[in-house]
């Protein structure tokens, strides 16, 4: 059985709104994929699942419209139906078409509008529109609730649903009617998709050595874009960095591990439960020489699944002072199944725990500092108060 560790969006899925929809946190992650297809049969169902039987053949004998009745639409809404019982935000049904998209090779760029969603009390959800993406140039903002997609209503829509309605070709336009956080009536805006990169990360550096590192997702090349930034650090004599994981949605689970092992030298980055009770632990790949500057995190309520995981560790080992709010609470590990009949099943099979043991999945991690931004404010107060804190840390190494 094949299996890829990706945490995002997601993750929370962790999922881009692409055509592509792989590295898959929409990229998907935290997404974790194990695709093969399940061999249980009719006679391991408990005698609960009787009833179905009986439900079709009355159907099929006595409904007035017997002769029309489609046995395809309805074990398909029966298959909904239950995944909607079991109370996994993530668990989706996939026909055939929809599984061959979703296991798609992934190829280094997206065409889509560029957002990551989630559902959240069976609401769809922005966690964060990617920097310069079609999305954030329409106006969407993290937090944003999609109302209606091409002016259907998205309830009781599945994630992998939205995702696949929402993506498509450069060039094409698709309607979301988005409620703003805090807005009491929703507007309908139109993007036009296009091709999205996958930059992941931007530093800057200002007066007094101190580094903005700005990481907006994980994915395969994040890892090589953060040692070009930590030389780029090195070149302006930096003297502390602010890690600003604020709207992260996510990424790859070994990307966020590769991550972790550049500031940590040694111990767990997080660790898995399964449903069976077992657990696999995500040790630092001990780098040869660990970045060791003061480092402050920042994080807000949209900062998901692998930013929470690497925001976990590094406050687990007092790495570093995390400031800002809670986070998002994304740490399921998700597996897409194929059926038998080239449909697919998505669901969770797991859950991410710091070091320490905090469960992020409905949590998330709270920061050392709370630091709120109040409403309307034009000011960061949040990157100030980081600033502030890392002059501190840094008066003190001295």
């Amino acid at each position: 059985m094949k299996r890829s560790h990706i945490i995002w969006i997601s993750s929370v899925f962790t999922l881009l709104l692409l055509v592509l929809f792989s590295v898959v946190t929409f990229n998907i992650e935290l997404k974790d994929l194990i695709r093969g297809k399940s061999t249980q049969t009719l006679s391991d169902l408990p005698p609960e699942f009787d009833r179905l039987g009986e439900i079709w053949n009355l159907l099929q004998q006595e409904h007035v419209d017997r002769d029309t009745i489609n046995a395809d639409v309805l074990s398909e809404g029966a298959v909904r139906g239950l995944l909607q019982a079991l109370d996994d935000p993530y668990a989706s049904y996939l026909n055939a078409e929809q599984f061959q998209m979703e296991s798609a090779d992934y190829q280094g760029f997206f065409e889509g509008i560029g957002a990551q969603v989630t559902m959240r009390d069976g609401q769809l959800m922005i966690i964060a529109p990617m920097p310069g993406s079609p999305a954030e140039k329409s106006g969407i903002k993290p937090g944003d609730q999609i109302m209606a997609i091409n002016g259907k209503s998205t309830e009781n829509i599945t994630l992998l649903e939205a995702v696949s309605t929402i993506r498509g070709k450069k060039g094409t336009n698709v309607d979301l009617l988005i409620l703003h956080v805090n807005a009491t009536e929703s507007l309908k805006i139109t993007v036009t998709r296009g091709v999205i990169p996958l930059a992941s990360l931007n530093i800057t550096m200002s007066t007094g050595g101190i580094g903005h590192l700005q990481i907006f997702s994980f994915g395969d090349k994040t890892n090589e874009e953060l040692h070009e930034a930590l030389e780029t650090f090195r070149s302006a004599q930096g003297r502390g960095l602010i890690l600003d994981l604020r709207n992260n949605p996510g990424g790859m689970l070994h990307s966020v591990v590769d991550i972790a092992s550049n500031f940590l030298d040694k111990g767990l980055v997080l660790y898995e439960i399964d449903g069976q009770g077992n657990r696999k632990d995500w040790e630092v790949k001990n780098p040869v020489s660990p970045v060791d500057m003061p480092m402050v995190v920042l994080v807000n309520e949209f900062s998901a699944s692998a930013s929470e995981v690497l925001t976990g560790a590094l406050m687990d080992h007092k790495r570093a002072k995390v400031l800002g709010v809670t986070t998002f609470g994304k740490g399921s590990v998700n597996t897409l199944r194929q059926l038998s009949d080239g449909s697919g099943l998505y669901f969770t099979v797991g859950r991410w725990y710091t070091p320490l043991g905090t469960m992020i999945e409905g949590e998330g991690v709270t920061p050392d500092i709370l630091v709120e931004i109040p409403a309307g404010s034009m000011v960061d107060v949040q990157l100030q108060k980081g600033i502030e804190i890392l002059e501190s840390v840094i008066m003190q190494v001295k």
